[in-house]
């Protein structure tokens, strides 16, 4: 793992000048909505502040790929029913829910010395991996799956109801996972082959965890959105990170 960026009032004072003008892409680049782009600068000022251009960009190309795979048969998803609103552009809620967990880790690690960075830049890594899993399996498997299963039970349902899976959205989710851990791993972020298979592990198996929750508790409960159900994901995927951390790093925390 590269060295974080120590923390300085220089450092913030360089993110909040590359993210302040971010809102003017609105109209420009559509990927996200005029107020999903005043998030996610402050967002993305987060990223930067804590972990540097590489923790930001890393969390930039999830969001292009998550678009683009989006993107992909909108039309047919679209006469189907299945599309994302706004032609698939997020919004603030999309921009936390899939971000929150992993910013809130991105903020504490640098306060660590590094082993508790590693250990929370795993959970990082994981919340990203498993989002961007569920990106894939949700929109392939919504598009290409040929055969939608509820994951409770088995039973056939329509591709897009909540809790179902199919064989091609489900090799979709894994390819996702694998994706956006190599490029975590690639921009120094985690290290070492036992991570970046236990952080892509982790992805697949949050990502069918909140199929799970779909085909139980947010069929049930109105209150709990996709968003909610996008953060429980992220946080899962986080917590299965850290709790197996210790088979590839050193138990000690140290604060800095």
């Amino acid at each position: 793992m590269l060295p974080l960026p120590h923390p300085s009032p220089l450092l913030w004072l360089i993110a909040l000048l590359i993210h302040a003008p971010l809102p003017l892409l609105a109209k420009r680049l559509p990927l996200l909505t005029p107020a999903g782009w005043w998030h996610a600068a402050l967002l993305g000022t987060l990223l930067w502040g804590s972990l540097g251009w590489r923790g930001w960009l890393a969390v930039v190309l999830y969001l292009l790929l998550g678009s683009l795979v989006t993107r992909l048969g909108l039309r047919q998803k679209q006469r189907q029913g299945l599309a994302e609103g706004r032609g698939g552009r997020r919004g603030p809620e999309n921009v936390w829910g899939s971000a929150l967990v992993g910013a809130l880790l991105a903020v504490a690690a640098p306060l660590l010395a590094v082993p508790g960075q590693r250990w929370l830049l795993l959970g990082f890594a994981a919340s990203f991996a498993a989002k961007l899993a569920d990106t894939f399996g949700s929109e392939i498997g919504k598009r290409w799956g040929r055969h939608a299963v509820l994951i409770t039970s088995g039973r056939s349902v329509p591709p897009g109801t909540e809790g179902a899976i199919s064989l091609e959205g489900t090799a979709a989710s894994l390819l996702g996972s694998v994706l956006m851990t190599l490029l975590m791993a690639t921009l120094g972020l985690i290290q070492g082959a036992g991570a970046i298979a236990l952080v892509s592990a982790i992805g697949l198996v949050a990502t069918l965890l909140e199929s799970v929750i779909g085909a139980t508790l947010q069929r049930r409960l109105a209150w709990l959105s996709n968003e909610l159900v996008n953060g429980l994901q992220t946080l899962l995927a986080a917590l299965l990170a850290l709790l197996l951390a210790p088979l590839l790093l050193p138990l000690t925390l140290p604060l800095v």
